[in-house]
């Protein structure tokens, strides 16, 4: 393994293979793990504006966008376009709630795998460094 003192570096192998694991976990459904987590914000939040939900997530607002047309095109939201681009907003349809229900036990799964491996402590003490360097940056 690598062993770089980047702290970048570091950071972009753990996160692909992290991503992997949940992408292998929920694949089944036909979601992508970029796209399951725009989908359970979106239904936490329930309809929002495209600039909340990138604040929200932490992404460019275009990046965002670009990603919820694919969902749009593959029936998963409905965007309602108004005057202003920055006030669209985008909502869950009923089949992406369906695609959900069936990709969150895969999810769980990847979840618990991970929490397995770091035990809860382990995870507890990472949700904290993540959160520390998402304040820092």
């Amino acid at each position: 393994m690598i062993r770089s003192p980047c702290a970048c570096t570091r950071l972009r192998r753990a996160t692909r293979a992290v991503t992997a694991l949940y992408d292998e976990a929920i694949g089944g459904s036909g979601l992508k793990l970029t796209q399951f987590s725009a989908l359970r914000t979106l239904q936490r939040m329930g309809p929002v504006t495209i600039s909340a939900l990138a604040e929200e997530m932490a992404l460019d607002r275009s990046t965002l966008g670009r990603n919820l047309l694919v969902l749009k095109r593959e029936g998963l939201v409905r965007m309602n376009d108004a005057d202003d681009p920055r006030a669209w907003s985008v909502e869950l349809t009923p089949r992406a709630e369906k695609v959900l229900a069936e990709a969150l036990p895969g999810w769980t799964e990847a979840q618990e795998k991970l929490r397995r491996s770091m035990g809860a402590k382990g995870m507890a003490e990472l949700f904290e460094l993540l959160a520390k360097l998402e304040e820092t940056v």
